[in-house]
C-alpha cells in the first residue's frame, strides 16, 4: 500500500509561512491533483512529499513509512519536472537506464526495463536519439519513462505540461491517464490548469495561500464549490458573480441587486437561504447555465452587451450585469450586439448564493 499521508505540515522561511497546518490524505492508487495559482503552495507541497524540500513542522508518511527525515532517494518517490531534467549528452535509452545503472543494476535488466518501457511510451524508435532530436511531447514521455523503471511507490509530477502546445497537452493529458490505469500506482500530480486538474484527477485539491479550499472529486468541485475562490477558479469562462441580498417578498425568498432585479429563488432552497435574509449575498452563475433570451417573471435578467465571441459550438456573450462583469454561453448564432441590453433567463436551480462576509457557500437544503 502507497498511500500518501501529509498531517499538519508547515513550511516556513524565516519569517514568511509559505503553507500553515496542511492536512491531506492520498489513497492507495488514487490520481490526486493539486491546483491553484502560482504562489498558492501546491509547488512547494510536493517538493515536501518528494523531500526536496524540508518540513518546517508536521509528519509525512508514505505507506507505513514516516519519511519526513528522509532523504528523497530513501523514499521511493518519481518525480517528473515541468523542463524535463534530460541528459542532453545521452541518448533516449541511456536517459531512461540512468538510474538504474546509477543503483548497479545489470547491464541486461536495465536493457530489458528501458525496452518494456520504451514499448508502453511508444519510444522504441527513438532509444539511440538525443534529446535535441525529441519533440517536447517526446522528451516528457522520456522524463516520465525514466520515472517507470524505479518501479516508485509514487509518481510526483511538477507541471509537466506547461511547456508544450494546447494540441499536445491534450494528447499527453490522456497518455498520462491511461498510464496511470495501466501502472495503478499513487500519483500526486501539480498543475496551474484547472481544465488539467478537472479532466485528469480522481480528486482535485484547489488551494490558495497556503492552504486547502476544497478536495473532492471534479463533477463535486464544479457543482458544488465550497467558497467563492473554489466557484471563480474552476470552470473557463469563470463563475459571473452579483452582489446583492436575498429579501422576502409576497411569500417567496428573492435575490435582489443594486439595479433591481429581483430572481425569485426555487421553494427547494428556502431553508437553507431562509436564515440570510437580509444579510449581504453573492450569486453566483455559470455561463453555461443562462438558459435563453427572455423567461418567465423572476428568472430573467439584462445584462449590456460589450462584446460577442463566436467559438463555433457556442457564442460567448460578454458584458456586465448592473455593475458586475457578466458573461454568457449562447447558441450560434444568437442576436446580440455590442452596446445592446440583452435580455437573459437563469436556471436558478443551478445559481449558487455565498455568504459575501466569509465568502463561504450557503448549502441548498
Amino acid at each position: 500500500m502507497a498511500h500518501v499521508e501529509i498531517e499538519n505540515v508547515s513550511k516556513a522561511y524565516g519569517p514568511y509561512k509559505i503553507i500553515e497546518g496542511l492536512d491531506l490524505n492520498v489513497a492507495d492508487e488514487e490520481f490526486v491533483v493539486l491546483v491553484g495559482p502560482s504562489g498558492c503552495g501546491k509547488t512547494t507541497t510536493l517538493r515536501m512529499v518528494a523531500g526536496l524540500e524540508t518540513v518546517t513542522s508536521g509528519t509525512i508518511r508514505i505507506g507505513s513509512r514516516d519519511v519526513t527525515e528522509l532523504r528523497p532517494g530513501l523514499r521511493n518517490c518519481a518525480m517528473v519536472f515541468q523542463n524535463y531534467a534530460l541528459y542532453p549528452h545521452m541518448t533516449v535509452g541511456e536517459n531512461i537506464g540512468y538510474g538504474m545503472k546509477v543503483r548497479g543494476e545489470s547491464r541486461a535488466s536495465i536493457d530489458k526495463a528501458v525496452k518494456d518501457v520504451a514499448r508502453v511510451l511508444d519510444l522504441e524508435q527513438y532509444l539511440d536519439r538525443r534529446p535535441k532530436q525529441l519533440s517536447g511531447g517526446q522528451r516528457q514521455r522520456v522524463a516520465i519513462g525514466r520515472a517507470i523503471v524505479r518501479s516508485p511507490d509514487v509518481f510526483l509530477f511538477d507541471e509537466p505540461l506547461s511547456n508544450l502546445d494546447a494540441k499536445l497537452r491534450i494528447e499527453m493529458r490522456t497518455e498520462i491517464k491511461a498510464l496511470h490505469r495501466r501502472l495503478a500506482k499513487t500519483i500526486v500530480y501539480v498543475t496551474h490548469d484547472q481544465v488539467e486538474a478537472m479532466t485528469m484527477a480522481d480528486r482535485v485539491v484547489v488551494m490558495n495561500r497556503g492552504r486547502i479550499e476544497q478536495a473532492a472529486d471534479p463533477i463535486t468541485i464544479y457543482e458544488k464549490p465550497a467558497n467563492l475562490f473554489v466557484a471563480g477558479f474552476i470552470g473557463a469562462p469563470s463563475m459571473n458573480f452579483i452582489h446583492g441580498e436575498i429579501a422576502a417578498r409576497d411569500g417567496a425568498l428573492v435575490f435582489t441587486e443594486p439595479s433591481g432585479t429581483g430572481l425569485i429563488l426555487p421553494k427547494s432552497r428556502e431553508a437553507a437561504y431562509g436564515a440570510h435574509v437580509g444579510k449581504p449575498v453573492v450569486l453566483g452563475v455559470r455561463p453555461d447555465h443562462v438558459l435563453h433570451q427572455g423567461g418567465p417573471a423572476g428568472t430573467s435578467i439584462r445584462m449590456v452587451v460589450k462584446d460577442v465571441e463566436p467559438l463555433g459550438p457556442h457564442t460567448l456573450v460578454i458584458g456586465s450585469v448592473g455593475a458586475f462583469p457578466f458573461t454568457a454561453q449562447m447558441p450560434v448564432g444568437v442576436a446580440a450586439e455590442p452596446d445592446r441590453p440583452f435580455e437573459l433567463a437563469l436556471d436558478l436551480r443551478r445559481t449558487h448564493l455565498f455568504d459575501r462576509a466569509s465568502g463561504q457557500a450557503i448549502a441548498a437544503a
